[in-house]
């Protein structure tokens, strides 16, 4: 069965996004990374919240743009409560996460779901179904903006750390949900 990783770039302060969702500050640190060269063939289908999925990709307009600078290709999911009235190619909205993780991982088969965005992945992680978490640091402070994870009130996620790796833009960490 399909594993969920929460996977993603996060500034050394802990932001995803700069303010408004802004992710122009993230193209100087995309470069070459053997960790995510070996992830993008293991995953199988892409599970994304609607923010991600309509929001400000560093690459646009280039042949770079999309998921992992345009590397990956595949069936994605979007969890939603507005779809867009025109279809789009290779991608399925759902109105709730249930479905959503389901339906993503039938199409992901023994491959990875890859949760894209700071939303969907914290409902992923309140859900108890998220396997493992990736996490790019950037060397950067961005000062304000998308966190990775935010629970107001707080509620430790325990983690169990699986590697650590770098690469000339990013120090690589992943992790392993215990609890």
């Amino acid at each position: 069965m399909a594993k969920l990783l929460y996977s993603a770039t996060m500034s050394l302060d802990g932001f995803i996004a700069g303010p408004g969702g802004d992710m122009s500050w993230l193209t100087r640190y995309l470069g070459p990374n053997p960790t995510v060269d070996e992830l993008i063939g293991q995953i199988g289908a892409l599970l994304v919240g609607r923010r991600t999925f309509g929001g400000d990709d560093p690459n646009r307009g280039t042949e770079k743009e999309g998921a992992f600078s345009g590397q990956w290709h595949g069936p994605q999911f979007v969890l939603t409560h507005h779809a867009p009235e025109v279809p789009v190619p290779d991608t399925t909205f759902v109105g709730d996460l249930e479905s959503g993780i389901a339906a993503a991982r039938a199409a992901a088969g023994d491959k990875y779901i890859n949760v894209l965005g700071a939303s969907v992945g914290a409902q992923c992680l309140d859900a108890g179904v998220v396997d493992e978490i990736l996490v790019l640091i950037a060397p950067v402070l961005l000062g304000d903006g998308v966190r990775l994870f935010e629970r107001p009130g707080g509620t430790d996620v325990k983690l169990e750390r699986i590697s650590l790796t770098h690469a000339p833009q990013a120090t690589n960490l992943w992790f392993r949900v215990v609890g």
